[in-house]
């Protein structure tokens, strides 16, 4: 079925293609305005065809730049086999700053399998599941912590019914050469990208890259060297294209379990959060997490957060100020890997 959405690209087709996916979406300044959203192709003969997205969420910002990087530097004569590079694959929410779509509330990441005759991010959902992971034997969907949350750098991948599938995600995961990463469970009517990888047959790959709605010289580095690290596994390039510093060999990974609203502390009304301890930490059960402040009333004493469970330190909130139901602090569980 097609997918609402006009796609410039020939996928059997040698050699650079540069465009824009457009999606069609009448708005009050422009009755036949289009949603222009950048794509890049390169294929250059036989060998792996790879998908490198980012921009689901609007503001996680180490994909997207690393991405419009690669879309500069990467020569078709010096790859074999085929790269689509979609830097942006929610620009409304890219260019508005925002997790979601401004035009129409969407969370990318949570609006697969789409409709195709639905709002903007619903119809990109649709061809993206439907007709751009299927043409790719691997997906790389970039993520961060976004404005609100720094996150402990680390991959991801969905568990998979098909072994031989799943083993090579791990494989490849473990290529990237991050020291934490997930194997989420989500089931295979997960509304997310990598749900939609696997119902398309595709190995998928993700992961968390930075946070807090910048960037630093560490999240783009690390950024670099896994989209490198990929490429270079995959065989489609010899040499390292981002990266500014040789790759090291991958050091030991870290496997880790998030599966528990017990792993989170949420806060339960308005306050100013404080935490007590940093991303990668080892921590305890009853151990102090952090404090809870309460600048209406500055005659209480700050509320002492505490660990429900043990593990490792993954994500905290970054805005002080909170409401009730944001997640303040998280811990994952290590697992054998």
């Amino acid at each position: 079925m097609h997918s609402g959405l006009v796609n410039p690209i020939d996928f059997l087709r040698e050699g650079r293609q540069a465009g824009h996916l457009a999606i069609p979406y009448s708005i009050d300044r422009s009755p036949y305005y289009q949603i222009r959203i950048p794509i890049l192709r390169l294929k250059n003969g036989e060998g792996p065809s790879l998908l490198l997205m980012a921009g689901n969420h609007g503001d996680e910002y180490e994909g997207e730049l690393q991405l419009g990087r690669l879309m500069r530097l990467l020569v078709v004569a010096e790859i074999r086999g085929a790269v689509t590079i979609l830097p942006m694959a929610n620009l409304p929410a890219v260019m508005a700053a925002k997790r979601c779509s401004p035009f129409d509330g969407g969370n990318l990441n949570r609006a697969f399998p789409g409709d195709p005759i639905g709002s903007p991010t619903a119809r990109m959902a649709h061809f993206l599941e439907h007709e751009l992971f299927p043409r790719h034997d691997v997906v790389l969907d970039l993520h961060s912590g976004g404005t609100s949350m720094a996150h402990l750098p680390c991959t991801l991948i969905e568990r998979q019914a098909d072994a031989d599938r799943f083993e090579r995600s791990v494989s490849l995961m473990r290529a990237m050469g991050a020291a934490h990463a997930f194997i989420a469970d989500n089931g295979p009517t997960a509304p997310t990208s990598m749900g939609a990888a696997a119902r398309a047959g595709t190995i998928g790959l993700s992961g968390e890259f930075g946070g807090g709605g910048t960037v630093t010289l560490a999240t783009m580095a690390f950024t670099a060297a896994a989209i490198d690290r990929l490429l270079v596994t995959l065989g489609i390039v010899k040499h390292p294209v981002l990266s500014r510093v040789p790759l090291a060999e991958p050091g030991p990974l870290q496997l880790l379990s998030l599966s528990r609203h017990s792993q989170g502390i949420y806060a339960n009304r308005r306050g100013w959060f404080e935490p007590a301890v940093g991303l990668g930490a080892t921590v305890a059960a009853g151990e102090l997490a952090g404090w809870y402040h309460n600048l209406e009333r500055l005659e209480q004493p700050e509320e002492e957060l505490r660990f429900a469970e043990s593990g490792i330190v993954i994500s905290h909130r970054l805005h002080c100020d909170s409401q009730a139901g944001d997640c303040l602090i998280q811990v994952a569980e290590p697992i054998a890997s």
